[in-house]
């Protein structure tokens, strides 16, 4: 009687799959570039005057590092809420994601199509009425123009303007093209979706609505990361959080235990 085949854990195991946002010690950097201060009248003459002599002078600069040695892994379905003060590096941190940051040191690794909802209003024409906008900004996310004309009553449902859809979007409040901006995106169907602070500029009824819509893209395997000051976001629709402070990760965990201890490093500096 022949002995049974040892067992094998590499072929019971199954496959890895890639996180749908990798990165690995990622370091960027960013050149402040001043002159120095000339406070007498002699000085800002003689200033000018060099300048005059020697217009290509090389300026003195000053090295701030945005993020420090950021390794992160987020896998699919995940919903990211990255909170901190101004300046620690989460606006930085989705550009590195989004590509439109190189970073000086590691590397920065996305798995499918990515979406950005980077500054509140950015590439609206705020002289076009926003179902103008919709198709221009469609097309750049890559739709076609079959999908926008099937997918145009649903962004507009979703956003919220009744008539305010044929308006200017010069005349819309914050959060309104928060609204359309999301809208937009989410009907992009990317595989990864960036946000920077739009979530915490619309109402409440909006941010509920966010919640559910987040709920979906998890379920549908759908990647989120947003950046946001406003802690209750943070906790409502967020499946994991991360507090960064000085371009490095403070606290990385579940939202409430993430949300808890920034406040409470917030009050005691306060």
């Amino acid at each position: 009687m022949s002995s049974p085949a040892p067992h094998s854990p590499a072929a019971s195991a199954p496959p890895l799959v890639a996180p749908a946002i990798a990165l690995d010690d990622v370091w960027l950097k960013f050149e402040v570039r001043y002159y120095r201060q000339r406070l007498t009248l002699r000085g800002a003459a003689l200033s000018a005057l060099s300048a005059a002599l020697r217009p290509h002078r090389q300026r003195k600069a000053r090295e701030f590092w945005a993020l420090r040695g950021l390794t992160l892994s987020v896998p699919e379905g995940e919903i990211l809420g990255v909170v901190g003060p101004n300046g620690a590096g989460k606006s930085t941190l989705l550009r590195v994601i989004a590509g439109i940051y190189a970073a000086d040191r590691g590397e920065v690794r996305t798995r499918g199509t990515v979406a950005t909802l980077l500054s509140l209003g950015a590439g609206f024409d705020l002289r076009r009425p926003g179902r103008e906008n919709i198709r221009k900004n469609a097309t750049l996310l890559g739709l076609s123009r079959r999908d926008i004309e099937d997918r145009l009553g649903a962004i507009i449902d979703m956003a919220g303007l009744g008539d305010f859809i044929d308006a200017p979007v010069a005349t819309y409040s914050s959060g309104m093209r928060a609204r359309l901006g999301f809208s937009i995106a989410i009907h992009a169907d990317p595989d990864v979706l960036l946000i920077d602070e739009a979530i915490g500029a619309g109402d409440e009824k909006f941010r509920s609505r966010v919640g559910s819509i987040f709920d979906q893209l998890s379920h549908d395997r759908k990647t989120v990361v947003f950046a946001t000051h406003n802690i209750g976001v943070l906790r409502a629709p967020c499946t994991r959080a991360l507090w960064l402070d000085h371009g490095q990760v403070k606290l990385d965990g579940p939202p409430a235990e993430v949300a808890e201890a920034y406040l409470a490093a917030s009050r005691a500096a306060s």
